[in-house]
């Protein structure tokens, strides 16, 4: 076996394409610290900034005191699954919340966007049942369709008249349920699905809608609801993903659904059933920044004028460019020559990560500039430049 996985390995690095872990230091405004050195992290998604905020975790941390059901809030672990006794009193403050905010019915937590993406559809989606999915979805929700026994199709990127080709020669009215899933900002490229017309077309069609707004959370919308609240639609969609661990600066996902979908994901779904709780400290820090992140307004602007700022000086430097969010890619295409991009601004002070495949298809290598509320236009004004010149 060992033998096998060194070829293996040996391919990979042939191939630009093999990846190794780097240990960083948060710095805060968008820095992070590594082998000594400072950069300019443009590869987390940290949106909004909190994560490296020492105002808001000061506030957060002067809640502790010696009183024993105050400490309780900021233990760090839960013990036991939801299902047993880890399902504290902060899950159903948050709960109640997260579903009130948006005008659900109910929410349910689960401990990560994957857990959550790999155990919805299998638990929801029957045989006879047709899941049609947007080509660009995430990892997760194509290991959720793998696991599903429903049938999936993967429809190409964007392309709502395919999918109504679909919805209306072949597969609405069988007797089955049809599942539309799909992101809503999509993580690889920035760009941003049409909420309405997907709204519109499981409603012709009487299927269920399942949106990802893992990277729209905190930074779309009047409240930070994402872009179902900026596109209107809030109220219209099945089931809305979100996930904690980006524009929150937290861990775990949320699902808004109706009551019935949520009782029947308590007892079927089972990354949910069969995993610990979340501990204690990290339910209560989302509950902590909930509130603060609905006022936010103004770092949701700062973030849009940045991304559109970096948009507008990657075209005025000849590179490609796309994409209408805070994730702003440069397509390169060859990994090997991403990689050696990637590295090329390294050296001066940006930390930046080659896409490769198979996180993307062959051929479409590209630099992911993940940008934040905190950082500043003179922090990112070099980088078009820097960029066109390292390539060979």
């Amino acid at each position: 076996m060992l033998d096998r996985l060194a070829a293996q390995l040996r391919l990979l690095e042939e191939q630009g394409l093999r990846r190794v872990l780097a240990s960083t230091e948060p710095l805060g405004q968008g820095r992070i610290a590594a082998g000594g050195r400072a950069y300019l992290n443009l590869a987390g998604n940290d949106y909004l900034g909190l994560s490296g905020s020492t105002a808001l975790l000061r506030d957060f941390y002067a809640g502790l005191a010696d009183d024993a059901d105050v400490l309780a809030k900021y233990g760090l672990g839960s013990g036991a699954s939801r299902l047993m006794t880890g399902s504290h009193s902060q899950y159903q403050e948050l709960e109640d919340a997260l579903a009130s905010l948006h005008g659900a019915e109910s929410a349910l937590l689960f401990n990560s966007g994957w857990q959550l993406n790999t155990g919805i559809l299998p638990a929801l989606a029957r045989k006879g049942d047709i899941i049609l999915a947007d080509k660009l979805c995430h990892a997760s929700l194509i290991d959720g369709l793998r696991l599903a026994e429903a049938r999936h199709i993967r429809y190409p990127h964007l392309d709502y008249a395919a999918l109504e080709k679909l919805l209306r020669q072949r597969h609405c009215g069988q007797g089955g349920t049809v599942f539309i899933v799909s992101e809503s900002i999509f993580s690889m490229d920035g760009d941003c699905a049409d909420l309405r017309l997907l709204t519109e077309l499981k409603e012709q069609y009487g299927a269920v809608l399942y949106i990802d707004e893992a990277h729209a959370v905190g930074v779309r919308g009047a409240r930070g609801l994402g872009l179902a609240e900026e596109q209107g639609v809030l109220g219209r969609i099945d089931l809305l993903i979100g996930t904690f661990g980006k524009a929150w600066a937290g861990q775990g996902a949320f699902a808004l659904c109706r009551r019935a979908v949520r009782d029947v994901l308590v007892n079927t779904a089972r990354s949910f059933i069969f995993t610990t709780a979340l501990p204690p400290v990290s339910i209560h820090w989302l509950n902590f920044i909930l509130p603060r992140i609905a006022a936010m307004e103004t770092e949701r602007q700062r973030l849009a004028k940045l991304a559109g700022q970096l948009r507008e000086g990657l075209s005025k430097a000849g590179l490609s460019t796309g994409g209408e969010s805070q994730i702003v890619p440069v397509l390169i295409g060859d990994a090997a020559r991403a990689a050696h991009v990637a590295a090329q601004l390294r050296e001066h002070g940006f930390w930046v990560n080659a896409i490769r495949p198979p996180t993307v298809p062959s051929g479409t290598a590209r630099l992911r500039l993940s940008l934040t509320a905190d950082m500043r236009w003179e922090q990112l004004a070099a980088l078009p430049e820097l960029i066109a010149a390292a390539q060979p």
